[in-house]
């Protein structure tokens, strides 16, 4: 530790130092005049250079007066967008894991060969990721914005558990933000502590690079830090509380603005009463426009310099085509947000917010992966429909600087058509359709998807085994390749587990007498929809008590042979549109395995790691990180061995215990 300590000198000296004041500093050069003046940093992180022009572009609010060192107290925020704050210390922080690909955006190198400055650096990332020390230059604030929440509006939300650090310039030009999810209480934390724990920020931290290495637009996270603070949680909401281990993301991303941040200016809400803290301030509203657009839109602020509803129209348009792209992408890798209120989408088009979410194992368009989400508002297959609402509440909050006649002309031209092209031309990639583009190939993809929903097929592994389908028309019999795919499919033991009724007998009577004598009240208090499920499952449930596993795996069979019968023949018109069947082979293969995912971040295998790394094992977390990092089919790779104990490789059908995860 000497050694260590004798490395961090500087960096702890510069660091420790109360944090700058809450007042505005004096503008620094911009990134473009800073990127040939970089000198190399005399420790790893303390060299960034920050340049914080969403603090001098838009209001901040300098706390009101309070004890030195108090938190941040809860409170509205009128008339700012952001608000200054100070990270509160924990107690010993230590790093889990970092991602070196989404530090590297900040121009910092790889890590050294040397086992000492290995560890020096994660000191340093401890110290600085933690919030116990300040980075020069960083300005810590938290940003205001209110939100829709399940389709109601909530009023002020803001960042009760994350804080903006600053803007990051790197030595190529190019700017990043820097925030820490979990360093402590701000205005917005309401009556949370603005903390976050290990088991939810080690799903953050691997989901988000998982996400990015997946080819999906995401935010970033460059670290994920634990510490010996502890706060109570009660994980399950289920009346048991107990001590969970504090924990702190590093996020990245070039702005973490959303929909919300221009909802802070909404006049009282006709069903919740709720108003925006800034309810009235157009000139906010415009400030924020004119900011977003030249910083993160420059080429829609050149071409309509001059004509400010056009170049809001054109934003708007741009942020419908990129929200259109987003969840075409989430769809087709089968991924769930979980939480899709409008205080949780980019108004750059990126994943942001990493709360409940998961992968599809078994195909269901009605997968719901939030288990709070009880009505089932943000299933899988609502997903498109739920962004566009949410793009409708963006038109309404941009009113009047966009018109809202003009902005909601824009969403019904440009969504659906976006989404679907981005869909369809992301799918027959997924199939290797590389030549011929036809109308039918929209009704292939989703008779593929309803025959994986009628076998219970996993979502990820079926893709990914259609990149070794036997395309040619000599190809031998599909006997093999049949008997592996229906090998991914739901046995009869899956089926009745996934369709295992959820209320007690005596409940679903109550319910059913309810919705006769009065379905006014049934449908006021949001249970309409889970009595139709629950219904669907009992019924399901018996269909399933009568079945066979060998029926089952006939059933299953015949779906698929009656698929890949017609798959084979869409195949054979797409090689007759190439001259030279050979190189048609090699591209379809190619292509096949760039948009097939082998891994994805299932719960389970975030389970796995949360759990060693609660017991202070990180190894797991760490190797995850790596193998989310390939997740495509890579040339000569050897197959992923299984680990001690006969566990499955990630990249098999997850285990039957997999379904009973609840994430919340």
């Amino acid at each position: 530790m000497a050694v260590l300590r004798a490395k961090l000198g500087a960096s702890l000296a510069a660091a420790r130092a109360r944090p700058p004041p809450l007042g505005r500093r004096p503008p620094p050069a911009p990134c473009s005049a800073l990127a040939g003046a970089m000198e190399p940093a005399p420790h790893w992180l303390v060299g960034l250079h920050f340049d914080n022009r969403a603090l001098r572009a838009l209001p901040v609010e300098t706390p009101p007066p309070g004890p030195e060192g108090a938190p941040s107290a809860p409170r509205p925020v009128p008339g700012a967008c952001f608000s200054r704050v100070r990270p509160a210390p924990l107690r010993q922080p230590r790093v889990v894991a970092l991602s070196e690909p989404a530090l590297a955006l900040l121009g910092l190198g790889a890590p050294p060969a040397d086992a000492d400055a290995r560890e020096a650096r994660e000191a340093e990332a401890a110290l600085f990721f933690s919030g116990n020390a300040l980075l020069p230059g960083s300005e810590p604030a938290a940003h205001c914005y209110c939100g829709h929440q399940f389709g109601q509006f909530a009023g002020q939300l803001g960042d009760g558990a994350a804080m903006y650090l600053g803007e990051v310039c790197t030595a190529a030009g190019e700017r990043w933000e820097l925030q820490l999810k979990g360093a402590g209480p701000t205005p917005f934390s309401r009556q949370a502590d603005g903390r976050k724990v290990l088991r939810s920020s080690i799903r953050e931290f691997l989901c988000s690079e998982a996400m990015f290495h997946l080819g999906v637009p995401t935010t970033r996270a460059g670290a994920c830090v634990v510490s010996q603070s502890t706060v109570v949680r009660d994980p399950l909401y289920d009346g048991n509380p107990k001590p969970e281990q504090c924990a702190v993301v590093l996020r990245v991303a070039p702005t973490f603005l959303r929909f919300g941040s221009f909802e802070i200016f909404k006049p009282a809400d006709a069903l919740t009463g709720r108003a925006g803290p800034s309810a009235g301030r157009d000139d906010i509203r415009v400030q924020m426009l004119d900011y977003v657009i030249s910083s993160f839109y420059p080429d829609i602020q050149a071409a309509h310099a001059d004509d400010s509803v056009q170049r809001h129209a054109a934003f708007f348009r741009e942020v419908t085509r990129r929200t259109a792209q987003l969840v075409a992408e989430w769809q087709c890798v089968g991924f769930c947000h979980g939480v899709l209120n409008t205080d949780n989408m980019s108004v750059v088009g990126l994943t942001i917010d990493y709360g409940p979410f998961g992968f599809l194992d078994r195909y269901d368009p009605e997968h719901v992966c939030n288990a709070s989400d009880t009505a089932g508002r943000y299933a899988y297959g609502k997903q498109p429909e739920v962004c566009k609402w949410n793009l409708q509440k963006l038109a309404e909050a941009l009113d009047p600087e966009l018109p809202l006649e003009l902005g909601e002309a824009i969403l019904a031209e440009e969504f659906d058509p976006e989404f679907r092209r981005h869909y369809l031309q992301k799918m027959r990639r997924k199939l290797g359709l590389v030549r011929a583009e036809l109308g039918e190939d929209g009704a292939l993809v989703a008779r593929l998807l309803e025959t994986m929903h009628l076998t219970g097929a996993d979502f990820t592994n079926t893709f990914y085994l259609l990149s070794s389908f036997p395309a040619g028309p000599e190809s031998p019999d599909l006997a093999e390749f049949l008997a592996a795919l229906t090998a991914q499919c739901a046995s009869l033991e899956e089926l009745r587990l996934a369709f295992r009724p959820q209320m007690d007998p005596r409940q679903l009577s109550m319910m059913l007498m309810l919705a006769q004598s009065n379905p006014q009240l049934l449908a006021l208090i949001g249970t309409r929809a889970s009595l139709t499920r629950e219904l669907e499952r009992v019924e399901q449930q018996s269909r399933l008590e009568q079945l066979s596993q060998e029926e089952l795996h006939s059933r299953n069979r015949s779906h698929w042979t009656d698929w890949l019968r017609e798959y084979r023949a869409r195949l054979e018109k797409d090689r007759e549109s190439a001259d030279d069947t050979a190189a048609w082979q090699a591209e379809h293969v190619r292509v096949m395995h760039a948009n097939n995912p082998k891994y994805v971040l299932r719960n389970y295998i975030a389970q796995n790691a949360i759990e060693a790394a609660e017991k202070g094992d990180f190894s797991e977390v760490r190797r995850v990180l790596k193998l989310l990092e390939t997740p495509y089919h890579r040339e000569g790779e050897a197959a992923e061995p299984e680990e001690a104990g006969g566990q499955l490789s990630y990249s098999s059908k997850p285990p039957l215990w997999a379904a009973e995860l609840c994430v919340t």
